[in-house]
């Protein structure tokens, strides 16, 4: 998961992973299988915390402060579990040295990355939108006095700006920032 997934499961296979491969390097004297066994240990221990860390609530983004909540775009979480299964398969045929199933590894890897940011990019459109439609709407529904549309417009621009947030979030995150 060489892309900064935050995945907690992600992260235990690349534990797992780096252990295998550390071990086959100790074994074999390849300093170089160590390498890499050591290094994506590492990069499973900054994802592991990087997952603890984040507002979302699996497939919920919460915001803190007023509590609405959103539910996210299922390509997200479908293009984060394929990136997951797709660097297990990279990461086990590095190991076992089959080509093919690392090849088939980075190709799910990839064509998760790309269903994730399809989901990122319709949640933060969506998210804007439903701020925009939220507020017009409330503002009509305060100028006629209806408290009871007036919420409904309320409830609709704070979804729309957990949406939208979560989503720039993890942009963000995939950009290092």
């Amino acid at each position: 998961m060489s892309d900064g997934n935050s995945s907690t499961l992600g992260s235990y296979i690349n534990q797992a992973t780096g252990a295998a491969q550390r071990a086959m390097g100790s074994l074999t004297g390849d300093s170089s299988t160590q390498n890499k066994g050591e290094a994506a240990q590492e990069q499973a221990k900054v994802q592991d915390e990087n997952s603890h860390t984040t507002a979302k609530l699996g497939p919920i983004s919460a915001d803190p402060n007023t509590g609405a909540t959103a539910t996210d775009n299922t390509q997200r979480s479908t293009g984060s579990w394929d990136q997951t299964v797709g660097s297990a398969k990279e990461s086990l045929g590095n190991m076992i040295g089959n080509e093919n199933l690392r090849q088939a590894g980075i190709q799910q890897n990839a064509a998760g990355k790309e269903q994730e940011a399809r989901g990122q990019l319709q949640d933060f459109s969506d998210g804007l939108q439903n701020r925009a439609q939220g507020t017009i709407g409330g503002i009509a529904a305060a100028v006629t006095g209806d408290r009871e549309k007036e919420q409904k417009f309320q409830d609709m621009h704070d979804e729309g700006k957990v949406r939208q947030r979560g989503a720039e979030a993890d942009i963000a995150k995939r950009q290092g920032a």
